[in-house]
């Protein structure tokens, strides 16, 4: 992170200093008995250490996904079937997530709770280390060595969606909602900085490792994991928040539903409160919302997880070239985040999402016609990657921001596992099946794949017609925001 990073970043937090956070989303009872920690500085702090937390968790992702690990895989000669698998894993294990969301509701601690979560799932990893040692030995072959990878990333994000909804419930917590979308620009911003950096670096190192790639990769991941313990530690920096507490003080806070009939005044606790999938079945605009975000996940993953196979295999490209190119997504990202935050904070979320996501639903028709040619290498796969970075980091946000305002206060947690689950449950089958149809070639195989990509990310934005947002502008207002030469952001 480098200095004008800093000062951006602190200059955030100052201002989120300065906004009543209390009244609107969160009561000291929350937070730990020494109600004097809730204070301004303790904001500051915590939000710095989020930030922070966010930078090593970057890149132990980095080491323990993406590229890397695709070519990892691709080393060891995996399937297409593999690859499927492997981009599908982290998504359907969030079916796990209502069990972890209601599991945390029970805790009186979110911090403790997120170190037994974390700090299994990041540690199993040194166990696919060893096995990378072993393979060095012939002691196992590269089947094996394939088949406990994918192991390891079962169990490591299966343990590890048992915290996602509380991690998030979380942090929304510490955000006030006028300014997430700035805060969470800026620290993604930070994370793609990370990405940027330490992205091509450890490409070259492991394709220049004098041992090979698969060494030189098992020394890459045993630097991520320790970074991974470096994040955890973070968490000891943030305003700890009891779940229990919270839900009792958001009850407390609605306890009198003032209503226009007749001038009664209705006790909402003296009437039986509906049970919480009865409460969700009733939330039409969260039902909404869900229908877009799982359609659009189905959609994406079709064949995003495919775009690092085609250039790996098809193209067969050198791990370092991929590497570059996603340091130019990530440099896209970073510059793009804040931008996209300040914009969806002015205008809304659901209009960025709709009109950016055009943008990147006809992005996989990009693909078609892209060879190993030097004009492609040099110019074309450059300029398609920033462009992938740059429209990603808004959808990327404002999806993350329309789950904060979609999701009511009480049991905040579980509507975000919902979320996650039923989204996951749909990406993962798009990236099984993308992997399927791209293994039986099926329509031109990875090109015919990203064309019905495209078919489906463009329905899959319709029923964001239809959700509302309680800060969000019209779409004939927002469009004006998107017209030539009228786009002017307000710091």
């Amino acid at each position: 992170m480098n200095n004008a990073q800093v000062g951006t970043s602190s200059s955030l937090i100052s201002e989120i200093s300065e906004i009543e956070i209390v009244k609107t989303t969160i009561s000291p009872d929350i937070l730990p008995k020494d109600k004097d920690k809730f204070s301004k500085d303790a904001i500051r702090t915590s939000l710095k250490a989020s930030t922070i937390d966010g930078i090593f968790a970057g890149i132990f992702g980095i080491t323990t996904g993406g590229i890397l690990l695709s070519n990892f895989l691709v080393e060891l000669g995996a399937s297409p079937m593999a690859f499927g698998l492997l981009a599908s894993i982290p998504m359907l294990v969030n079916l796990i997530q209502p069990l972890g969301a209601y599991i945390s509701e029970r805790f009186h601690s979110r911090c403790q709770y997120s170190l037994l979560i974390y700090a299994p799932s990041r540690l199993i990893w040194l166990i696919l280390v060893i096995g990378i040692a072993a393979f060095s030995q012939k002691l196992i072959d590269s089947q094996q060595l394939v088949t406990l990878t994918l192991l390891i990333v079962l169990v490591s994000h299966l343990w590890g969606g048992l915290g996602s909804a509380s991690w998030l419930s979380w942090i929304a917590t510490l955000v006030h909602r006028r300014l997430r979308g700035r805060y969470f620009g800026i620290r993604n911003s930070v994370a793609s900085l990370t990405n940027l950096i330490c992205v091509p670096l450890a490409g070259f190192a492991v394709s220049h490792w004098y041992g090979g790639t698969l060494q030189g990769y098992g020394v890459a991941l045993f630097i991520g994991i320790l970074f991974g313990v470096m994040s955890l530690a973070c968490q000891y920096f943030k305003l700890d928040i009891n779940p229990q507490v919270q839900n009792a003080v958001v009850k407390d806070a609605n306890k009198l539903d003032v209503t226009a009939n007749q001038g009664q005044i209705t006790d909402v606790n003296s009437t039986p409160q509906p049970k919480f999938w009865q409460s969700i079945r009733k939330d039409t605009n969260f039902l909404i919302f869900l229908l877009y975000f799982s359609v659009w996940m189905f959609a994406v993953n079709l064949c995003n997880p495919f775009f690092n196979l085609y250039m790996l295999d098809t193209l067969d490209l050198d791990v370092s070239w991929v590497t570059v190119y996603s340091s130019l997504q990530a440099g896209a990202n970073m510059l793009m985040l804040i931008l996209w935050g300040r914009l969806a904070d002015k205008i809304g979320n659901r209009s960025v999402l709709f009109f950016i996501g055009i943008l990147v639903a006809i992005a996989p028709l990009l693909w078609l016609g892209i060879g190993y040619t030097s004009l492609d290498m040099w110019l074309w796969l450059p300029i398609l990657h920033i462009f992938l970075g740059g429209t990603g980091a808004a959808i990327d946000l404002c999806g993350n921001n329309m789950q904060l305002e979609v999701a009511p206060l009480r049991n905040q947690s579980i509507y975000f596992a919902t979320i996650a689950a039923v989204a996951g449950l749909c990406g993962a089958f798009g990236t099984i099946l993308g992997g399927f149809l791209v293994q039986i070639n099926f329509s031109g195989g990875i090109l015919g794949l990203f064309v019905f990509s495209t078919i489906f990310r463009l329905v899959a934005l319709l029923p964001l017609i239809f959700v509302q947002e309680s800060r969000g502008q019209a779409f004939i207002q927002a469009l004006q925001i998107f017209q030539p030469f009228r786009l002017r952001v307000r710091g």
